[in-house]
């Protein structure tokens, strides 16, 4: 069986990523802080799938993911970078603590669990899908620490594609628009705003699902998309 790290994979689109991979007969190692989330998703006792408790942001951490994970199951076939935090906010209320807690989540989590995985995903022939954001794309209103993140996380996916193309270890990114999940529910009761509110944006007329974000994470994780390296797949409903 084929082994999956999945930072963030306790809740939104990292949940639905490891039941979409667990569904594929994958081990799923769960990277996250809370291991009551991991608990409060049920996941059946015949699903290969455990967590770590890890704060992704401090480099042991991501060492020591993988590191276990090996011990676990015996390698790594592919990593999965969903951890992610959200801030809002005009550029005047952003303090120096609050950017430098979304880039050490966003940017910094996302590039040393990669390091940390390369060894192994070189040895599997392995695949790296990360998650950005369409805010890292084309920007967004009062998200500009957040939309430097994930812009920064597009541009690294790009780069790490090409240093890794030859072993051959594929490198991707997906770039979601509004999704329903926790942090969205949470970011709309923050500003007042609805998902009626939201859908209006949207050529197909609603938001996305945690699972259809799953769905394109997983087309890049394996072989269906074998001749694919170095791109952001938009999961976006049409917004511009």
């Amino acid at each position: 069986m084929k082994t999956a790290i999945i930072t963030g994979g306790t809740s939104g689109i990292g949940l639905a990523t490891a039941k979409k991979f667990l569904a594929a007969n994958f081990n799923c190692v769960l990277v996250g802080r809370s291991e009551k989330k991991f608990r409060d998703a049920n996941f059946s006792r015949n699903e290969i799938v455990k967590f770590i408790s890890a704060d992704v942001g401090e480099v042991e951490n991501c060492i020591r993911v993988v590191q276990e994970t090996v011990k676990i199951f015996g390698g790594v076939d592919t990593l999965i970078n969903c951890a992610g935090i959200y801030l809002e906010g005009a550029i005047n209320f952003v303090n120096e603590t609050d950017f430098d807690a979304v880039i050490k989540t966003n940017l910094k989590g996302t590039f040393f669990m990669c390091k940390a995985s390369i060894d192994e995903l070189i040895k599997s022939r392995g695949t790296i899908v990360n998650v950005a954001s369409d805010a890292g794309l084309r920007g967004n209103y009062f998200c500009s620490a957040y939309a430097a993140s994930k812009g920064a996380v597009v541009a690294f996916t790009k780069s790490l594609a090409l240093e890794l193309a030859s072993f051959p270890v594929r490198v991707n990114c997906v770039a979601p628009a509004d999704i329903l999940t926790p942090l969205t529910e949470k970011q709309l009761e923050q500003s007042g705003e609805s998902v009626d509110d939201l859908k209006k944006f949207y050529p197909l007329g609603r938001i996305g699902t945690a699972e259809e974000v799953a769905d394109a994470i997983y087309f890049l994780a394996t072989p269906a998309s074998s001749f694919i390296t170095g791109e952001i797949l938009n999961v976006n409903g049409g917004i511009c």
